[in-house]
């Protein structure tokens, strides 16, 4: 009786040594895997907080740049008026040689649309547009310019906008790695074995979906 109970204990102590072993094995390759994976994702979040900078810069400079675009054209729109209303006033005193002065001075952008209403016949015919400014042809290029930089800018801040998400999930990658490092390390503390093998198996649930996770991010690595 006494050798069988020995030979149950001795299986039994084999067993728990084997299931030690082999605990202490996952739990290290845990431990290592999480440690890389922890290191990645800091280093992405790092990288993308660099590009969220450097995209919310380049739209705070399009949108200068567009600042800049409008008020040099408001500035022409106002010239544009200013000679146009000059023309008008000579041409209507019968004064040709002012009016053609002033004509000879209209910016080369007003000159398509101011040709285009003089051809609408606009001192005979009540139905001709009020003036050059409601034609098609009149467009100043600096107000595309500043709409175009406009958009950019918008663009730029959403993409922006989304590095910022960017590492913020990486920021979260760490924490969940982080957790599974601390599963893997408090596993091997634990006398249980069925303990054992249970927080261990947490650690690795945590690590593998925390690893599918941040697999779908994009990457960003410095050239």
């Amino acid at each position: 009786m006494r050798c069988r109970w020995t030979s149950r204990v001795s299986e039994t102590g084999g067993e728990e040594r084997s299931t030690g072993r082999w605990v202490d094995t996952v739990a290290a390759v845990l431990l290592a895997a999480a440690a890389v994976a922890t290191a990645w994702s800091s280093y992405q979040a790092s990288r993308w907080g660099g590009e969220q900078a450097k995209a919310f810069s380049a739209a705070n400079t399009a949108r200068v740049e567009s600042t800049r675009a409008s008020n040099l054209a408001n500035a022409e729109t106002q010239i544009d008026i200013a000679l146009f209303t000059q023309w008008v006033d000579a041409h209507l005193a019968g004064d040709e040689r002012i009016a053609m002065f002033y004509e000879r001075r209209f910016r080369d952008e007003f000159q398509p649309a101011f040709q285009a209403w003089i051809d609408t016949n606009p001192f005979d015919d009540p139905s001709a547009p009020k003036s050059p400014f409601a034609m098609s042809e009149y467009s100043i290029e600096a107000n595309e310019q500043a709409d175009t930089l406009e958009a950019t800018a918008d663009a730029t801040a959403e993409v922006a906008r989304e590095n910022v998400q960017r590492a913020t999930n990486y920021v979260l990658g760490v924490v969940l790695f982080a957790v599974a490092l601390f599963f893997a390390g408090i596993s091997t503390k634990l006398p249980r074995p069925n303990l054992k093998k249970a927080i261990l198996a947490v650690g690795v649930l945590v690590f593998v979906l925390a690893a599918l996770w941040i697999a779908t991010f994009p990457v960003s690595l410095s050239i």
